[in-house]
């Protein structure tokens, strides 16, 4: 992934983007090859003779990719870079010799709107502009470009030493161009932007490299304009090769709040942090009978999912999705969410709120009253009927303690007697209804034999001590039924309860929980070993998408997901804790 903190583009080892969205993360796609094929759209760089090795990796502290190719006449890297800055999105490509000669061979394919309109496109003294309806790109370089079959095509040669470069700007088709730019030194400031952002990192343990890509990667989900973190760039990469599980993840979750908050702050990035809290704020605004799981970069709240038929999706995996229709479901969970949330950020010294704390958490406390006995959708925006899951409890659990600690702080004024009373309430049913004696666990639902990982966050978030002898029996029951080739799944697979078919692959932030867990009982080397196993299944350039196949080797899901890297983050951050006695 490069990006700029407005999109994103996904290239892959080859040298092509086959995804980007212009302007925003959640505008449509003019490269769209990752959900179709090359004619949806792509802008490959590759040799034009055979390649014998292929080298990746990102500038140290930076988002610029390097891509290094090598062939019998020689070797050439490709430097793919999004300009950080600038007011609308603008892509530069340098190929740059490195030794002996190597044919190069260029491919643009524009397609806006998802792979589905085909542009004009009219030469112009520097390259060739592209426009349709609102979206307009310019693309500037020296190679003489030529049109053929509806696409743009260039071969040229480079020596070692040499460079060549290349410019895509986008901008709105009613206004002038952009005027250009000077590749190198908009590389150059680039760098140092991404590295003045870098050494802001306290993070000094033994998995620094890690942890620093994978804040880097956060603060590229990051969209500047207002704070809010997408979920991932990407819309319908597939759970399983094949299957319908085909998400749409250029959103925003509430659900994310809380952990995301902690990763910023533990890694001494307070800007980030605050805007976050203040996004936040701004989209949960309105009754809290009305609270979205999930809201668009501006805090939109209706994510209306459609089906893009023209696209054959990802490996064949249809149908190709925009918008999100859980975005309609009721997850109790998320109350809690919003409440640690805004706890943490007072804990950590961020200070008020550009709005008000105490309007939300008044609202919130009124209608939990009545609707923690719900039941919901659950976390993980099952489509079968609703259900009491443990999960959502537990974390009505976690608002009211959340609320009542905040009015013992002196935060804000609630009577504290009465939801202390509510608090004790949820704890007694979850204890009394959501575990199962038999199995030595808590379970998925009330009256369910299934599991769930996400009953791991009951020491995480307090509910109970992780040494419980009920959180210990738990931990064991998810390690025997969910762990398999030594990953977690999310969830015993019903299609009674997900309303979906089955099938998808490892989940990587449940693993990231067990980790979590196992520092929490004591065992630092079961924790060490679950985190370095995850380390490895990073890309080639530490990049982990929101599921992985053990089996094939290969990431599932949409890539890079901003979950699983933070994660990755707090987990690096909990064994360092506890590997400097606390410190």
């Amino acid at each position: 992934m490069i990006g700029d903190c407005l999109t994103a583009a996904l290239v892959s080892k080859q040298g092509s983007i086959d995804w980007l969205c212009l302007p925003y993360f959640d505008s449509p796609a003019c490269f769209a090859a990752l959900l179709g094929t090359s004619e949806n759209g792509h802008w490959s760089i590759a040799p034009a003779e055979p390649i014998r090795a292929v080298r990746r990796c990102y500038r140290d502290g930076t988002l610029i990719l390097e891509t290094q190719f090598e062939t019998e006449g020689g070797s050439a890297t490709l430097i793919d870079c999004m300009i950080s800055g600038s007011e609308t999105p603008e892509l530069v490509r340098v190929v740059k010799g490195i030794r002996g000669q190597v044919r190069m061979k260029v491919e643009l394919v524009i397609r806006f709107d998802y792979g589905s309109v085909v542009p004009w496109v009219r030469q112009t003294g520097h390259g060739i502009s592209a426009i349709a309806g609102p979206d307009m790109l310019s693309f500037r370089t020296d190679v003489p470009l030529q049109g053929k079959n509806m696409r743009t095509e260039a071969e040229f040669t480079v020596s070692e030493g040499q460079k060549v470069s290349f410019d895509m700007a986008w901008y709105p088709s009613h206004q002038n161009e952009p005027a250009p730019v000077t590749v190198e030194a908009v590389i150059q400031d680039t760098e140092k932007w991404w590295r003045k952002w870098s050494d802001r990192c306290v993070y000094q343990g033994k998995w620094r490299d890690a942890v620093l890509r994978s804040l880097i990667t956060l603060k590229a989900l990051i969209f500047q304009p207002t704070g809010g973190i997408v979920a991932a760039p990407t819309t319908s990469l597939p759970e399983l090769l094949g299957g319908v599980r085909n998400g749409e993840y250029r959103f925003c979750w509430v659900r994310d709040a809380t952990l995301t908050l902690q990763a910023l702050l533990n890694a001494g990035y307070l800007d980030e942090a605050r805007e976050w809290r203040e996004w936040l704020l701004r989209a949960v605004a309105g009754s809290p009978s009305e609270l979205n799981i999930a809201y668009g970069l501006h805090g939109e709240r209706r994510l209306t999912e459609l089906e893009l038929p023209w696209l054959p999706g990802y490996e064949k995996s249809a149908p190709v999705r925009t918008g999100n229709a859980a975005y309609l479901q009721f997850q109790l969970d998320i109350f809690g969410e919003v409440a640690n949330t805004l706890f943490q950020a007072r804990e950590a010294g961020l200070g008020a709120a550009e709005y008000s704390r105490h309007e939300v958490a008044e609202a919130m406390l009124e209608f939990l009253e009545t609707a923690w006995t719900q039941p919901d959708e659950g976390i993980w925006e099952v489509r079968g009927p609703r259900r009491h899951f443990v999960h959502s409890k537990m974390m009505a659990w976690v608002a009211v303690d959340r609320l009542i600690r905040s009015a013992e702080k002196g935060w804000f004024t609630i009577e504290i007697a009465r939801l202390t009373k509510l608090r004790r309430a949820i704890h007694e049913q979850v204890c009394r209804q959501g575990f199962d004696a038999e199995m030595n666990s808590f379970v998925q639902s009330y009256g369910s034999k299934h599991l769930d990982a996400s009953l791991l966050m009951i020491p995480v978030v307090g509910f109970l001590q992780a040494d419980d002898a009920r959180v210990v029996g738990t931990v064991k029951a998810i390690e025997s039924h969910l762990m398999k080739d030594g990953l977690l799944k999310r969830y015993t697979q019903d299609p009674e309860v997900d309303g979906l078919p089955h099938g998808e692959g490892a989940f990587l932030p449940c693993s990231f929980w067990l980790a979590d867990n196992y520092e929490l009982q004591g065992r630092h080397q079961d924790a060490v070993r679950m985190f370095e196993q995850l380390l490895e299944i990073r890309n080639d350039v530490g990049l982990l998408s929101e599921e992985y196949d053990p089996v094939a080797k290969r990431h599932l899901g949409n890539f890079p997901q901003a979950f699983t890297h933070v994660g990755l983050v707090n987990t690096a951050f909990n064994l360092t804790k506890s590997s400097r006695g606390g410190v």
